[in-house]
């Protein structure tokens, strides 16, 4: 099966929903289930009928926001393509236990979570010689945020993970988040019952299902490493022993995990961006490390967390 090749207008919309909180997951300019659905929780915040196509009304509504072009022209800068990288990454958590970071493979994933997209999707807006050195120009989504002013309060650690994530530092506040296992979205509901923000996510699987019931955020732990148990996984090696995981993008939380009310389980970012919405996880509700970050800025300890079929 032919893969279809990237459409701008397609990127557009998806670079436009992105920065208002109806994260399409990936950028990719692909028509498909994410982008469906962000359309959907789009299109509920507007009182349209939620067709999750692009149709008339949503087009419509959607325009007022057209100067958010759909890809931005950078000067690549030194720091942006600063690691230390890692690789090889080990699968085995033994020999992940070992590393001192589990960070990206290289500037290339670096740059694509940067921009919430894939390697593939910058290479497809570059070409095959794409160059990644200081001073190359490159072609990116614009996931490019309005603003950086982060709460001071926050690490100066995580501050800049939000920077590099290209987080921005204005969102809606929650008071609610709603887990929908039916649609794969995670929700995020304000004070009046009004959807401000979705996100597509991984949630459960045959093995381990979705939690349904009523949870709380008790809190979040910001690029923190990860305690492996393999007695908490049906699908770990007989051999396995229980290991500590350094902290990194590509650890099995991603850059955060916010913790629920229900022992062991989370929500959490991912090392694979990719397969948010098309894989199963361990119970826990999985989300794009750009989009868990995102979340962390929109809601308090003690949020209430719904889960529902």
């Amino acid at each position: 099966m032919v893969k279809p090749t990237l459409d701008r207008s397609i990127l557009h919309a998806q670079v436009i929903l992105d920065h208002l909180g109806f994260s399409p997951g990936v950028l990719d300019g692909r028509a498909g289930k994410s982008l469906a659905a962000a359309l959907k929780g789009f299109q509920e915040s507007r009182n349209l009928k939620e067709t999750g196509q692009l149709d008339r009304a949503t087009i419509r509504a959607l325009h007022p926001f057209r100067e958010l072009r759909p890809t931005k022209n950078l000067s690549l800068q030194p720091e942006t393509l600063d690691g230390p990288f890692t690789d090889p990454l080990p699968t085995d958590p033994a020999e992940q236990a070992k590393l001192p970071a589990l960070g990206y493979r290289s500037a290339l994933e670096k740059l694509s979570e940067m921009f919430h997209t894939t390697p593939e999707v910058l290479v497809e807006l570059n070409g095959p010689a794409l160059n990644l050195t200081p001073g190359s120009a490159i072609i990116v989504p614009n996931a490019l945020p309005v603003s950086r002013d982060y709460d001071p309060k926050l690490s100066a650690d995580w501050r800049k993970t939000l920077a590099d994530l290209n987080v921005d530092a204005n969102q809606p506040q929650g008071v609610k988040v709603v887990v929908d296992k039916s649609d794969e979205v995670l929700r995020v509901l304000d004070k009046d019952g009004k959807l401000v923000a979705q996100f597509m996510a991984t949630m459960g699987s045959s093995n381990d299902p979705l939690p349904i019931g009523k949870w709380t955020i008790k809190g979040a732990s910001y690029n923190p490493p990860f305690h492996y148990n393999p007695k908490l996984f049906w699908d770990a090696d007989s051999s396995d022993k229980a290991a500590k995981l350094p902290p990194g993008p590509n650890g099995p939380v991603g850059v955060i995990w916010l913790d629920l009310s229900k022992p062991h389980y989370g929500i959490h970012g991912t090392p694979e961006p990719g397969t948010i919405g098309r894989a199963e996880s361990h119970g826990c509700i999985r989300l794009t490390n750009w989009d868990a970050a995102r979340l962390s800025l929109m809601i308090k300890p003690g949020t209430p967390a719904v889960f529902q079929p």
